[in-house]
């Protein structure tokens, strides 16, 4: 069996920057374990396996696997799927995808490139925690936590998040999966960076679903609904951010840079 993926960088429009994902176009669902070594052969923070769907409902059915295990909601590789299938397409300026657990999500076309709208993660104000503060090696000024897993560290600068060098180990013992440093940006409105060590992904590039969760904090604190990020890993990204009620809409462009065919 031939499958032929395509690696594309979301949140960039510049090649070997931004986040990777591997988009995978299929006819019919493999098996899970399939689904999930492919995803560890192709080793990068997420494979998107895409299937074409013909009730109307949505245009394809996505679902997303870490090399180690599959999420509930990946934004980038949405993105990069979005793009994959409009690039493929230019009378299309919009697409939908069906989730197993996130609901339908959808892909646009616009000036910047594409947006992906996702559901909005508001997070809970959490009492100061020590044991954060010394698995991220600094102390945060704010800690929230949402019940998904996801747990956002608000520092006083981005000087402090760009200089972060955690404990990889003791950030992927605790309770939250995925765990976010944020501070008011330099360059941009604000900056952030990601662990997700626990999902086998130790710092992730640009994610998406990270936003989802920084938007809700921060469209509060800027006192307005949209606003410019950087994600400040080592390939680096920007995401156009906006609130829209329990929604929230990222924006940012792709590049594919592989394609290729895996064999099974």
């Amino acid at each position: 069996m031939r499958l032929p993926f395509h690696q594309i960088d979301a949140f960039t429009r510049t090649a070997f920057t931004g986040n990777p994902a591997a988009v995978m176009p299929l006819d019919a669902w493999l098996d899970d374990a399939t689904l999930q070594a492919i995803a560890a052969e192709h080793n990068i923070a997420e494979t998107a396996f895409i299937v074409p769907r013909s009730d109307g409902v949505a245009d394809y059915d996505l679902r997303w696997f870490t090399p180690t295990l599959e999420v509930e909601l990946c934004g980038h590789a949405t993105l990069a799927s979005g793009h994959f299938v409009l690039g493929a397409d230019p009378a299309k300026d919009r697409v939908t995808f069906a989730t197993n657990v996130s609901g339908i999500l959808e892909v646009v076309r616009d000036r910047s490139g594409y947006t992906v709208s996702l559901p909005a993660l508001p997070c809970t104000p959490a009492p100061l925690d020590p044991v954060v503060d010394a698995a991220l090696g600094a102390t945060a000024e704010v800690l929230l936590r949402h019940p998904k897993g996801y747990l956002i560290a608000v520092f006083a600068d981005a000087a402090t998040v760009r200089a972060l060098a955690p404990d990889l180990r003791a950030v992927a013992r605790l309770p939250e999966m995925t765990v976010i440093a944020t501070a008011p940006g330099d360059d941009t409105d604000i900056v952030s960076r990601v662990f997700v060590p626990a999902g086998g992904i130790d710092e992730d590039p640009v994610t998406g679903s990270a936003h989802a969760a920084l938007t809700p904090y921060w469209a509060g604190r800027l006192g307005r609904d949209g606003f410019g990020a950087c994600q400040a890993s080592a390939r680096g990204g920007h995401v156009a951010c906006r609130l829209a009620g329990d929604r929230v809409v990222l924006g940012g462009g792709c590049v594919t840079v592989i394609e290729g065919t895996v064999l099974l």
